[in-house]
């Protein structure tokens, strides 16, 4: 077969908060929610490290992140495409 193969990675799109570190970019994910009782919508949110080997992604810029195995203690997720460029609205 030819056919191309679905990921089973789950993949996120956030804003870079943090690119101080090596090889590594703090990406906060934002997800609006339903509150349960009062029925209004919440945006929720999530830090995630990810894998940035040349570091080409930097603050401000929203990308796409894959899950991957344990790259260290905090680092479970790899940058694998720039969605948007900071500062271009």
């Amino acid at each position: 077969m030819t056919e191309a193969k679905t990921s089973l990675k789950r993949t996120l799109v956030g804003k870079v908060v943090s690119d101080k570190r090596a090889k590594t970019v703090t990406v906060l994910v934002e997800r609006r929610v339903m509150h349960p009782i009062y029925g209004k919508i919440v945006v929720k949110s999530s830090k995630y490290h990810a894998h940035d080997e040349n570091g080409e992604f930097k603050m401000g810029d929203t990308i796409e992140i894959t899950e991957s195995r344990p790259l260290s203690k905090t680092k479970n997720w790899v940058a694998t495409r720039l969605v948007q460029k900071a500062g271009l609205l």
